[in-house]
């Protein structure tokens, strides 16, 4: 993907100041597969404040305000807390701070799987609090319905299969998933249901490659990988992950920095220069005018 800037002349009551970008669409990303085949992967991470999208919004086809942001943001246990406030929030947040990615907002625990009616409620308020483009939500066949009637009624659904976060209760943990021959079997009739009802992607998490591969070819939307096969038609990380935010960080994570120590080692230089006086010097104080 081009990373050069083009100004947009074209401007509209909606959106009067010119954007040095246009925005990529939801049917831009389904049409990236063509035949089964998508020449250029699509690249995605996830982004929880206007900063933090200001800085990747360049470099990626979507940004997805993962409910990940539970664990990287608040400090809990698992996603399972998360709230439909929270990812109102931060979803907003990235929206304002991004005029290129197709931002994508995860649906909490709780906030779709009772009914198709509950789903296209709240997946509205999502859109509606943060002019996001779509939602995503975990499951395959049980929430083929769902996304079905949310993509009929202009909701925009990407499908997430394989190793589900918010079912870790169920699944006992964060184990891969598809080592036996009847779990393989249910990711891939899960990626097919999603994608026959009318899903414009689907994320292929904690899959044994095998699998993830055999998925990606069953299915005609783009897969996104995280922890599957370069073979997915993307891939997408937690992006403080891959900046080495943490120490431990899943296998599948490639830390591609160590933010972590940076920021360490200047805190420390900062608390150094307070206790000795050095800081704040003459630059950063106002003196009297002569």
């Amino acid at each position: 993907m081009s990373t050069t800037f083009e100004l947009d002349t074209s401007t509209s009551r909606a959106n009067p100041t010119p954007s040095p970008m246009k925005r990529l669409t939801v049917p831009h990303i389904r049409a990236r597969k063509v035949d089964g085949e998508t020449k250029e992967p699509l690249v995605m991470l996830t982004a929880y404040t206007a900063r933090q999208a200001q800085l990747l919004d360049a470099h990626c086809d979507l940004l997805l305000v993962g409910d990940s942001l539970g664990q990287v943001i608040y400090g809990l246990p698992s996603t399972i807390p998360v709230t439909l406030e929270m990812m109102a929030n931060h979803g907003a947040a990235v929206v304002r701070g991004s005029y290129h990615s197709v931002v994508v907002i995860d649906m909490p625990f709780g906030s779709y799987e009772a009914s198709k009616e509950l789903a296209f409620e709240n997946a509205a308020f999502l859109l509606k609090q943060t002019g996001a483009a779509g939602v995503k939500l975990e499951g395959g066949e049980a929430m083929a319905e769902t996304v079905a009637f949310l993509s009929r009624r202009g909701i925009p659904v990407m499908g997430h299969v394989g190793l589900t976060p918010q079912a870790v209760n169920v699944l006992g943990g964060y184990a891969a998933r598809g080592r036996s021959d009847a779990e393989a079997d249910k990711i891939v009739s899960d990626a097919k249901a999603l994608d026959e009802a009318g899903a414009f992607a689907i994320v292929i998490e904690g899959v044994v490659e095998p699998i993830a591969i055999e998925a990606t070819g069953a299915v005609s939307c783009p897969t996104i990988g995280i922890g599957a096969s370069n073979r997915c038609d993307g891939q997408v990380l937690v992006t403080e992950d891959m900046l080495g935010m943490f120490e431990r960080v899943p296998r599948f994570v490639k830390k591609y920095e160590d933010i972590a120590s940076t920021i360490e080692k200047t805190v420390a230089t900062y608390a150094s220069e307070v206790r000795e006086r050095t800081f704040p010097g003459e630059d950063q104080t106002y003196q009297p005018k002569s």
